[in-house]
């Protein structure tokens, strides 16, 4: 009998273990909050001007005069983080390189995810993710991630005051070069995206405590 308790007890307090380890990280709830979200399904569209993609092996910058973006950002509350607004359009206006050398510049893999990792001073900190771009004309080329046909993840920053959301750096890298590139673009190169994307509507709003 004495050992039948002792057992009991081991095998009672064994389960308690287990089973708060199997629900706190798990099922912990998100502290994340989106609001202004005025468009159906929290729907979203942005416009960056000025963006430019850089190859950071040969310094070659391909420059275009506007990009429009459209997504949606629902609104919620105790939201995780992960893909807590989503790119689902993409576009590129008047793109050029080096020497007047144009381009047209192609979104793939949409859509792209923004996930929030961190808060301070009313700027959300995180990541773009999904990432893959194609660049045709005289010199064409892929934009994947650290792999062939991979997806790159960018950093995102979104600032509630200016309704900002500025994408940066990456881990981009070219393949599938093929043209006239004359050494501006080859295959392995890495490259960064740099824009600054003015969200509509300007009521949007991303929190955590």
């Amino acid at each position: 009998m004495r050992k039948l308790t002792k057992s009991t007890i081991v095998a009672g307090a064994a389960l308690a273990a287990a089973v708060g380890f199997a629900t706190s990280p798990a099922s912990a709830a998100g502290t994340w909050t989106v609001s202004g979200s005025t468009g159906a399904g929290g729907a979203f569209t942005a416009v960056a001007t000025n963006p430019i993609l850089t190859d950071t092996n040969t310094g070659t910058q391909l420059k275009c005069t506007k990009s429009n973006a459209g997504g949606t950002a629902p609104n919620g509350t105790g939201l995780s983080g992960t893909a807590i607004a989503s790119i689902s359009s993409v576009t590129w206006t008047s793109c050029s390189g080096p020497a007047g050398i144009t381009f047209t510049v192609t979104a793939q893999g949409l859509p792209w995810k923004l996930n929030a990792a961190s808060y301070a001073g009313g700027v959300t900190t995180g990541t773009l993710t999904g990432v893959k771009a194609h660049i045709s004309g005289l010199c064409n080329a892929d934009f994947n991630g650290p792999t062939a046909g991979s997806t790159a993840t960018l950093t995102g920053k979104y600032t509630n005051s200016t309704h900002t959301l500025t994408i940066s750096g990456g881990n981009l890298k070219a393949y599938n070069v093929s043209g006239i590139c004359l050494g501006l673009i080859n295959n392995g190169d890495s490259a960064t995206y740099s824009a600054n994307y003015v969200v509509t509507p300007g009521t949007l709003q991303i929190t955590s405590p």
